[in-house]
C-alpha cells in the first residue's frame, strides 16, 4: 500500500467510525514548502497598527480551508493571531507580547500572563506549514497533526478510545502543538476567540490526533464506535418500556 493510499483509508475509516461532517485535515510542519504544492491564495492582508498582517485573521482559519484543498502557508502567512503563531512555532512569547491582539486579551481578563506563559508550542520553527484533507494528503507529504472537528458525541467516543486524550480549552491551537510535541491526543472544546475567525458553529469542537501511529489510533476509535452504538441500542431498546 502505498503512502498515498494509506492516508486515504485512514481518512475514511475516521469518517465512518464517527460520522464525522467536515473531512480530517492532515497539518504538516517542515523546514521548506513540499514540492508540488502550492500556497495559499489569498493576499497578505494590510497592516495592522501593532504591524500585524497575515493572509487570514488567524492560523485556525487555515483548518476551514483544509478541509477542502491542499496548501502549504508560510511564517508571514499566521502573522494576524500573534497567540496562534506562539503555538506553531512560529513566534515566541517575546515576540508579540507588546502586540494589541495580545493587550486585548489580557486587559479583558480572558486570560492572564502566567496562562499565557504556559500555552503548549511547537518547538522548532517551521519553514512552512501544509494543510490539506488527510485523504488527499501526497505520498511525498508525512504530516505530523490530523485535526478533527467533532461534535458532543464524537468526543465521547474518542474519549472511550484514547484514554490518554488530553482535553483543555483556550487556546484552540494548543492542540496542534501537544498533539505533535507530546505524541498524545488532545482535544479543545474551543476558544470565543477561535469561534469568531473560523466560524464554527457552536456545538463544533476540535481534536488532534499525531499522525505517527494513526493506524493504531483508528482501529481504537473503530472499536469504541462500535461498543457505543452497541451500548446506544441496548439503552434505546430498554426505554421503550418507558414509552
Amino acid at each position: 500500500m502505498d503512502a498515498t493510499t494509506q492516508w486515504s483509508e485512514l481518512a475514511d475509516s475516521l469518517v465512518c467510525a464517527l460520522h464525522l461532517a467536515t473531512s480530517p485535515v492532515a497539518i504538516t510542519f517542515s523546514h521548506d514548502r513540499p514540492e508540488g504544492v502550492a500556497g495559499f491564495g489569498a493576499p497578505l492582508s494590510e497592516p495592522a497598527a501593532d504591524g500585524r498582517r497575515g493572509r487570514v485573521s488567524a492560523g485556525c482559519v487555515f483548518w476551514v480551508h483544509g478541509a477542502t484543498s491542499t496548501f502549504s502557508t508560510a511564517p508571514e502567512d499566521h502573522g494576524n493571531c500573534s497567540i496562534g503563531s506562539v503555538t506553531h512555532g512560529l513566534a515566541r512569547l517575546e515576540d508579540v507580547t507588546g502586540r494589541d491582539d495580545v493587550g486585548a486579551l489580557l486587559e479583558s481578563g480572558w486570560v492572564s500572563p502566567d496562562a499565557v506563559g504556559g500555552i503548549p508550542a511547537v518547538a522548532a520553527r517551521p519553514g512552512a506549514i501544509t494543510y490539506g484533507p488527510l485523504r488527499d494528503t501526497p505520498a511525498h507529504v508525512e504530516p505530523d497533526v490530523v485535526l478533527l472537528r467533532v461534535n458532543g458525541r464524537q468526543l465521547m467516543v474518542l474519549a472511550d478510545a484514547l484514554p490518554q486524550m488530553r482535553i483543555g480549552g483556550k487556546p484552540q491551537c494548543h492542540v496542534v502543538a501537544l498533539a505533535k510535541e507530546k505524541q498524545v491526543p488532545a482535544a479543545s472544546v474551543g476558544c470565543a476567540l477561535s469561534r469568531a475567525r473560523t466560524g464554527m458553529t457552536p456545538d463544533e469542537m476540535t481534536c488532534a490526533l499525531p499522525a505517527r501511529g494513526l493506524r493504531a489510533t483508528v482501529e481504537a476509535v473503530t472499536r469504541a464506535a462500535g461498543t457505543d452504538t452497541a451500548v446506544a441500542r441496548y439503552a434505546a431498546a430498554d426505554a421503550r418500556r418507558f414509552a
